[in-house]
Parts: structure tokens; sequence; C-alpha cells
């Protein structure tokens, strides 16, 4: 499989390498300072890739995703922090028969740690003497705070117990890799649930594995969608 790899940053990085590793291989990189409004995504460049694996910034992501649409690239991204744009996104590739899978969180054990979390909700939710808060750590470079996969708990949480505050604190520093605890705790007793990444091969490996996945498919899904089916 030929795969283009858009950004060079950590993540890039680690799916190119794991990529090549697997026996992918990596068409090219696309580097930001390259790529100011799209303008590196072209026809020329991109001949031949089977699908793209997105991990850039906030600001430069709709626009990446809408030349890949137009090109008919399968995409794959892991930028966070432009939800409130994913239906105008998710019209271009639809309109266009293409395929995009988009994810907070690439780490299978997170996603279980979510369906963990809302058989909690469900349970905690005729249980007013418990609060309920989220807290998150990352690296000191992640721009997005609260991190995707905070946010994307939080609204899970809500849509279950639809009465419960559920403030999230965030904290960034050094180079963590990514923890997310939850916490319901009483004057009594306190219930954590947590997820620590350890490294960020990680979430490389659950990325390839949507990137490896996604070319046979037509439409927009969750890396959850993938690897649990259609909710």
């Amino acid at each position: 499989m030929r795969i283009a790899i858009i950004g060079n940053g950590k993540m890039g990085m680690a799916v190119a390498a794991l990529a090549q590793e697997r026996g992918h291989i990596v068409h090219t990189v696309i580097q930001r300072a390259e790529n100011v409004d799209g303008q590196a995504l072209t026809e020329e460049r991109l001949r031949g890739v089977d699908v793209a694996v997105e991990f850039t910034r906030p600001d430069s992501v709709v626009r990446n995703l809408e030349r890949l649409s137009e090109l008919g690239i399968p995409t794959v991204t892991g930028t966070t922090g432009w939800g409130d744009q994913l239906p105008q996104v998710s019209h271009w590739f639809q309109q266009r028969r293409g395929a995009l899978l988009h994810g907070a969180n690439f780490a299978v054990g997170v996603h279980l740690f979510l369906r963990a979390a809302r058989e909690l909700a469900r349970g905690f939710r005729a249980r007013p003497e418990f609060s309920a808060s989220i807290e998150e750590e990352h690296h000191q470079s992640k721009l997005d705070a609260p991190s995707g996969t905070a946010l994307l708990l939080q609204r899970q949480l809500r849509a279950e117990d639809q009465g419960r505050n559920i403030p999230i604190s965030s904290l960034r520093r050094g180079d963590a890799i990514g923890t997310h605890i939850l916490i319901y705790e009483s004057p009594q007793e306190t219930v954590t649930l947590r997820h620590a990444a350890q490294s960020r091969e990680v979430f490389a490996a659950g990325a390839l594995a949507a990137a490896e996945w996604l070319p046979s498919h037509q439409g927009v899904f969750t890396f959850e969608q993938m690897l649990f089916g259609p909710s």
C-alpha cells in the first residue's frame, strides 16, 4: 500500500516509521512549511497514493481535508480541534463518494475505556450524591485543551446522564503522551476509571490499522466504528 503522510510532526513520523516496518511504501511526506493552504496537496504529488494519513494542526486540517476529498484520496485524520466543521467536511467526502476516517484518539484501549465509561454513567445516573469530573494530561506542545478525547468522553457521558455536570480539567506539561481519568466521588467513596498511553506507537498502530482498512470502504467513519461496527 502506498501511503501519503500529511504532516511531519511526531505522530506523522511515527506512522511513517511503522508503515515502513510493515512493508508499506511511504509515497511522500508533506511538511507543514510547504503546505500553506493545502498548496502541496496536488494531483501530481499524490498520484498513485492509496491512502493519506493526516496529523497536522487545527488551523490546517480542514483545508487539507477539502483538497484530499477533491483528489479522491481515502483519508485518515487524527488532528483534533475542528469538530465544529465536521458536518461540512463530511459533506465533501460523501458528495464526492470518498472515504474519511476521523478519530480523536487511535488507541484501542481508549475506546474500550469510553465504553466502560458509558456503562459507569448509566450506573451513576440515579446517584446524585456522586459528583463527576474528567482530568486529562498531555505534552506541553499540544495545542487544543481540553483534548478531543476528553470532549468526546464528556459528550458521551452527558448523553447517558443529561442532568449531571461533568467538568474537565486539563494539564499540559513535559512530554506526557496522554492520560484521561474519569472520577465519580461522594463524601464516602471514590470510583476512578483511568487510561494512560505509554508510547505514541499505540496511536500510530491504530492510525495505520485505519489506513489499511479505509480504502475498501466509502463514506465517513470514526475509529470506534471501524473497531466495533456501527453503533
